[in-house]
């Protein structure tokens, strides 16, 4: 009798996974080459050429398993208004917005004289889609378009019928000559470029504003922000208006909330604004948003931050557009306290703890109040070594430590 040693069962074991595996990947591989083939039908309809539906799809021998592992594990969390607020509205990202618009400003003053949007919402919205482009950058976030839509397309129910649209007017972009096919990239469910356009909208909206024939939101940073400021103004995007006011509301405001008035009826209610000025046209209407609840700031939105909310449907993405371009144009910034847990760091809290653990040579990430994982691990060595409980969460009680 033979005598098989645990290792070589082991490997045996390992062998046999790889073999199902890899017929479990070639299956699927010919599910998506027959859905991709039969699908032309369906772009032939809408005026897609064999030429481009080839073009598009040459060297795609498989879906893109990392846009179905994206889908799949997207996090369905949600933030406090304050934890969203800090990675998004900070010191960094307003010192990157003041580069951005002393290296663009000739750019944007011409979009914005042209489309009649605030070149500083600009800014705004390019650092919440992209990072001001350093998204672009990294090839772990970018997809071939046509791939990535295609595979949810075939294998995401939920997403399915928008994939299918996303991907006709993907094609149609392709053939227009405005990318090649190699240049069509975008995030695993098809946004696009500098600021984040999903095919369909891209049609609507793109732009050519350095006329060089092409609408790149890709490559070209004034293609991508004409073509935001587009995007506003159809939308009814009111020039020389604010997105809203931040205000210091009356007790049993909470009972008003979602409710739209003119200012000057807001004011007779009593509230006031944060900055202690007054609200400059008293017959705009407003509506009440308690984005922390009545122990929170509370804003008084105008209409154009109903019309940022055309780009993002979300109230904390447009509060977070709004308060961003007031900060970078040189004012604004929340005066009211938002009600954070006990023991919570504010934002500049935030940035300040990152600069000592750098000073002191446990962390060499960015400074930008963002506590990843890099973060974290130098919390918790500082911790250990100051005899705290290292369980790597910022925190008042250890920056006061820092600072002694």
């Amino acid at each position: 009798m033979k005598k098989f040693s645990a290792k070589r069962i082991a490997l045996s074991a390992i062998a046999a996974l790889v073999v199902a595996t890899s017929a479990i990947d070639a299956k699927a591989d010919a599910g998506f080459k027959a859905w991709v083939s039969k699908f032309y039908e369906t772009a032939a309809a809408s005026g897609i050429t064999r030429s481009t539906y080839n073009q598009a799809f040459a060297g795609v021998t498989g879906p893109d398993q990392d846009v179905l592992n994206k889908a799949q594990y997207q996090p369905e969390f949600k933030s406090q208004i304050w934890d969203y607020l800090d990675s998004r509205v900070n010191p960094y990202t307003v010192k990157v917005g003041r580069e951005m618009l002393a290296r663009h400003n000739r750019t944007l003053t011409a979009i914005e004289r042209h489309f009649g949007v605030d070149k500083h919402i600009l800014l705004a919205i390019w650092s919440m889609e992209s990072n001001y482009g350093a998204a672009l950058e990294n090839p772990d976030r970018l997809h071939h378009v046509p791939q990535a839509l295609a595979t949810l397309a075939w294998a995401d129910p939920k997403r399915a019928n928008f994939a299918r649209k996303q991907l006709i007017a993907a094609l149609k972009i392709l053939q227009s000559g405005d990318i090649t096919p190699k240049h069509l990239t975008g995030s695993w469910a098809g946004a696009m470029g500098h600021t984040q356009f999903i095919p369909t909208s891209y049609l609507l909206y793109a732009i050519d504003a350095d006329g060089d024939g092409r609408r790149d939101i890709w490559s070209s940073v004034p293609d991508a922000l004409a073509t935001s400021a587009n995007l506003l103004a159809k939308n009814g995007w009111e020039t020389g208006y604010t997105w809203g006011y931040e205000a210091v509301s009356p007790a049993g405001a909470a009972r008003y909330n979602g409710q739209t008035k003119t200012l000057a009826q807001w004011a007779k209610l009593g509230f006031v604004r944060a900055n202690g000025k007054a609200f400059p046209r008293p017959n705009d209407r407003a509506e009440l948003k308690l984005m922390a609840g009545a122990e929170g700031p509370a804003f008084l939105m105008t209409k154009n931050f109903f019309v940022i909310k055309r780009y993002n449907a979300a109230d904390s993405y447009a509060l977070a557009v709004g308060l961003l371009a007031d900060e970078i144009a040189g004012y604004g910034g929340v005066q009211q306290a938002w009600p954070r847990p006990h023991n919570t760091l504010d934002i500049k809290e935030k940035f300040e703890l990152q600069s000592r653990m750098k000073a002191m040579g446990y962390y060499d990430g960015e400074i930008d109040g963002n506590f990843g994982s890099g973060s974290k691990a130098a919390i918790s060595a500082i911790q250990a070594r100051l005899g705290m409980q290292s369980d790597g969460q910022p925190s008042k009680t250890l920056l006061r430590a820092l600072r002694n």
